[in-house]
């Protein structure tokens, strides 16, 4: 009964008292008012925009969403404590920006002990307010855009234990005063563009169990007073650019469990201090400098789960027996010099999901033992591997990416992956398989790189069927045929290369489908007809590049492949993988095109390059080419081209590469903007009458009046000054443009004129006189 009792009286209590205990009415108000300034901050918000609709005037502000209070005491109120404010914006993205200071309210609820902003895309300065919140235990801020210095009052909320600033836009150094926050326990300032030393001072927090500071600009070594920190438990200065060796003492950290240092400078070996660290599950060191022997006690480390080694200048001892005491989860010995075949104790750890094993010196071939292992993740590029694929790889249930490019792998016959399985990553690229094209391969296939080797046939028919794929790249092979029509509808395409094949026919229309494609290389074939209009409503080259694979939202790492090689300005050269989706590129050059050039090309805006040389191209160069505002190199040579060049191309402020050579194009070239700079004869040699000071011959408007004439007598001399530095800055001063060298146009002596009339022929053969005086240029 006396339980009863309790739990009635219990109930009564949460039923008619609490509800009685609402929050201050100040406090109330200015979670109303940051409410007004979230709405009043764009037009086309409201409420249920922000999840905020229980937020209103005739409840407590206790009883709100998000909203957390004290528990009841003998006052009459409960103060509000927590904020639970974190992506607000309920809505599909992008999501839309919020200034700083619609945050100005909630600086006025003083009694806030958790503070979460976090994935609202807040952008500005970090307010001044944030001192008055001294009571704060929890701050989250990270996922915006706030910028400039973390601010000084940030380091007086002494009470801070946890302070998340990952992923904003904030600059300069870390200041020393980081050290008086001496309650943290974890401090995230991943993702920013801090820069300079991380003081030694951090050595103050001695309570701190978490310290990321990864993804910045931080440099010099790794302060040796990291060695206080004792309840440390995750250490990340990773993908910075820090320097000198590893502290010697680092496994004088008891507690570190993840100590990850890749992405930097770091020289010297890896600490024999390390073995130290029983609680070690995940070291990673690669993309570092790092030398000497890789060591076999780290394979004795009975806690590790995680370790990367790849990409230093470390040494794998191949005659060394290892016998790990470890189960490991992942491994990257990428280029650390293991030789011979797979090493076989690999296949002891059965939890394996990650393996990378590339840029070594590995023979023999994929051995059976592995392809029967459950790894998700196979990396074994750049080595001297040969012979078939096992058919039982396509067993691997988990198996979501396998990349096998560039070794001596061959065969006709390939695995037959479930349609229904995970693989999304394959790159067989760089080997000696042949036959026809593949296509059994998993649906959710995303990156599909078979490029650089002996297949041949037509390709595929049904490649609809890969509905998500992104990136398709059958460069260099001995395919024939016409382009499938299933090819052009796949909406999620990217990059397609089909470069250097014997493919024919032309192609389709329907090309317009590929609604997502940034790079388009189908250069050296057999392409007849013309240039569809429809290229011209190829979104993805229209708007500038922001989408993002999809492909590194499955994978817990950072996904590179093979550099993609397309002709860039005149030369091959390899796109690498981070950087693909800031490049549109449309290559149909070395093929048989005829017709004219499209005018809706014009309204490929993103575009950065544009080549369509080597064909049969005819009619004028499109005057909406004035509008390929992004165009680094246009490549038009080598067609049969006429008219003039339009002028709207001095509106090409990106230009440093145009090739207008054979073709049989006549009048000026056109002065002005970057125009100016493209100066090199070669680019314009073999048409039918350009002129212009490009290529120093003068116009036909540009040639001095007949003698005799009224003009003359009337007109100055017709002297012709042409800088030879065409294009020169405009900051520079005027005493330094009389130091460049100019050659001089002349007008016909009397002795010619009696022989001939004044043409501009007879003015190029005198280009190569130099001025008088200026002898000693």
């Amino acid at each position: 009964m006396a339980n009863l009792g309790l739990l009635l009286g219990s109930i009564f209590l949460s039923i008619f008292i609490l509800p009685c205990l609402s929050c201050p009415e100040y406090q109330k108000q200015a979670l109303l008012q940051f409410k007004s300034s979230i709405l009043a901050s764009n037009s086309s918000f409201n409420s249920s925009t922000f999840g905020l609709e229980s937020w209103n005037s005739s409840s407590s502000c206790c009883q709100w969403d998000q909203v957390t209070c004290s528990s009841p005491s003998n006052s009459t109120s409960r103060v509000v404590t927590g904020l639970y404010l974190s992506a607000l914006y309920t809505m599909l993205p992008p999501r839309p920006q919020l200034p700083s200071t619609v945050l100005a309210p909630l600086f006025q609820i003083r009694s806030l002990m958790l503070l979460d902003i976090s994935s609202n895309n807040i952008y500005g300065e970090i307010s001044s307010g944030f001192a008055n919140l001294s009571k704060l235990v929890h701050l989250d801020m990270m996922l915006n855009n706030f910028n400039d210095f973390i601010p000084p009052h940030f380091f007086h909320l002494r009470h801070l234990q946890y302070l998340d600033l990952t992923n904003n836009s904030l600059h300069g150094s870390l200041s020393p005063d980081v050290g008086s926050l001496q309650n943290l326990k974890v401090l995230k300032l991943d993702e920013n563009f801090l820069s300079g030393k991380v003081p030694e001072e951090i050595g103050n927090l001695t309570k701190l169990q978490q310290l990321s500071l990864s993804s910045n600009q931080f440099s010099d070594g790794i302060p040796s007073s990291v060695l206080y920190l004792k309840e440390l438990q995750t250490l990340d200065l990773s993908y910075n650019m820090l320097s000198m060796e590893i502290p010697i003492d680092i496994g004088n950290l008891p507690n570190i469990s993840t100590l990850t240092l890749n992405d930097n400078q770091l020289t010297g070996g890896i600490p024999s201090s390390i073995q130290k660290l029983s609680k070690l599950e995940t070291l990673h060191l690669e993309n570092n400098l790092l030398t000497g022997e890789i060591s076999s006690w780290l394979f004795d480390l009975k806690g590790l789960k995680n370790l990367y080694l790849g990409s230093n200048s470390l040494t794998w001892n191949n005659s060394v027996k290892i016998v790990p005491k470890c189960i490991l989860s992942r491994l990257s010995l990428k280029s650390c010099g293991v030789a011979g075949e797979i090493p076989e104790w690999i296949s002891t750890q059965k939890t394996l999901d990650f393996l990378d094993l590339s840029e070594n010196e590995l023979q023999g071939t994929f051995p059976q033992w592995l392809a029967e292992m459950d790894v998700g993740s196979i990396i074994l590029s750049d080595n001297k591997l040969t012979g078939p694929i096992p058919q039982s790889i396509s067993q691997i249930y988990r198996l979501l990416l396998l990349d096998l490019s560039s070794n001596r792998f061959s065969g006709k016959t390939f695995p037959i992956f479930d349609p229904e399985g995970f693989l999304a990553f394959i790159d067989f690229s760089s080997n000696e398989f042949s036959g026809e094209i593949p296509m059994s391969f998993s649906q959710e296939t995303m990156i599909l790189a078979l490029g650089g080797n002996k297949f041949s046939g037509s390709l595929p028919s049904n490649l609809s069927s890969l509905s998500k794929l992104e990136h398709l790249d059958l460069h260099d092979n001995n395919l024939k045929g016409n382009l499938p029509e299933s090819l052009f509808q796949i909406s999620t395409l990217q990059v397609l290369s089909l470069r250097n094949n014997s493919l024919q026919g032309s192609i389709p229309e329907t090309i317009s489908n590929l609604s997502s494609l940034r790079i388009l290389d189908v250069s050296n074939n057999n392409l007849i007809g013309e240039i569809p209009k429809g290229c011209g409503n190829l979104v993805g080259m229209i708007e500038t590049p922001n989408l993002l694979s999809s492909v590194s939202d499955i994978f817990t790492f950072s996904i590179e492949f093979k550099d993609l090689i397309v002709n860039w300005k005149k030369s091959k050269q390899g796109l690498s993988s981070r950087y693909l989706d800031i490049y549109t590129l449309f290559d149909l050059s070395k093929n048989h095109l005829s017709g004219e050039i499209p005018a809706s090309i014009g309204a490929l805006k993103a575009l950065k390059l544009l080549n369509v040389s080597y064909n049969k191209l005819s009619g004028k160069i499109p005057v909406s080419f004035g509008d390929l505002e992004n165009v680094e190199s246009l490549d038009l040579s080598h067609n049969q081209l006429s008219g003039s060049i339009p002028q709207t191309l001095v509106k090409l402020q990106q230009l440093s590469n145009l090739d207008v050579s054979n073709n049989q194009l006549t009048g000026r070239i056109p002065v002005g903007g970057q125009m100016n700079t493209m100066a090199d004869p070669i680019y314009y040699a073999n048409n039918s009458g350009l002129c212009g000071m490009q290529i120093r011959v003068p116009c036909p408007e540009d040639e001095p009046p007949p003698s005799g004439s009224p003009e003359h007598h009337t007109r100055d001399p017709w002297f012709l000054w042409e800088g030879v530095g065409i294009g020169l800055p405009s900051w520079l001063p005027v005493s330094n443009r009389n130091d460049i060298p100019y050659r001089l146009f002349y007008p016909t002596t009397n002795k010619q004129k009696a022989s001939s009339t004044p043409t501009a022929s007879n003015q190029a053969k005198n280009l190569n006189q130099t001025v008088p005086g200026l002898d000693h240029l």
